[in-house]
C-alpha cells in the first residue's frame, strides 16, 4: 500500500484553488500577520486570483510551493509555504500561517511535520529553515518540537514598528 504523502488524521495539504481566493486575501492583507512576514503590501483579489491560475505549483519552476491546510472536514485552515527553493543547495525556507480559531489545536504541528516528511522523500531536499522572531515563543516551540534547532541569534534583523528586532535561524537539516 502506497504511503498518502500530503494527508494524514487531522488534515490533508493540497494545491490552492480559486475556492481559497477570500482566506488568501484575507492573510496576505492583515496587517497584523506583516510584522512576521517578508511581505509589507497589500494584494488585490486580482494578483492573488492571476496566483492562482498562473502558477505552476511546481517548486522547481516557481522557486516557491504554497499548500493549502484543511482540516478533516476539508475546512480551509490555514497555508504552508516552502519559499526561496535553492535546487542546487537542497534547501527551502519554510513559513504557516493557521486561522486564528484553529491555533492550539495541533494543526501547525500536523502540517509542518507533512512538509518535513514531503521535503524528505519527494522533494529530496537537505535543509529547511525559518527565521522566528526570538519573541515569538509560540514559533518557536513549534519550530523545536518538529525537531528545527535555532542554529543563530541574528541581531537587529528586522525593522517593525520603530525599532529593531532579533531573529532565530531555525533550521533543520533533514539528510544526513
Amino acid at each position: 500500500m502506497s504511503k498518502e504523502w500530503l494527508k494524514n488524521d487531522i488534515l490533508q495539504l493540497r494545491a490552492p484553488e480559486l475556492t481559497d481566493l477570500d482566506f488568501l486575501f484575507h492573510i496576505e492583507n492583515d496587517t497584523r500577520l506583516w510584522s512576521v512576514s517578508a511581505c509589507k503590501i497589500p494584494y488585490s483579489h486580482y494578483q492573488l486570483h492571476k496566483y492562482i491560475t498562473e502558477s505552476s505549483n511546481d517548486i522547481y519552476i516557481d522557486r516557491q510551493l504554497r499548500l493549502m491546510i484543511t482540516d478533516a472536514d476539508n475546512k480551509l485552515s490555514g497555508a504552508i509555504d516552502l519559499i526561496d527553493f535553492s535546487p542546487a543547495s537542497h534547501r527551502a525556507e519554510i513559513g504557516i500561517v493557521i486561522n486564528e480559531e484553529k491555533r492550539g489545536k495541533g494543526y501547525a504541528t500536523a502540517a509542518l511535520e507533512l512538509v518535513i516528511q514531503y521535503a524528505k522523500e519527494i522533494l529530496n531536499l537537505h535543509q529547511l529553515y525559518a527565521y522566528v522572531f526570538t519573541d515569538n515563543e509560540a514559533a518557536c516551540r513549534l519550530f523545536q518540537k518538529t525537531g528545527f534547532k535555532a542554529s543563530s541569534e541574528l541581531k537587529d534583523w528586522e525593522y517593525r514598528n520603530g525599532k529593531y528586532k532579533n531573529v532565530y535561524l531555525f533550521q533543520l537539516i533533514i539528510q544526513q
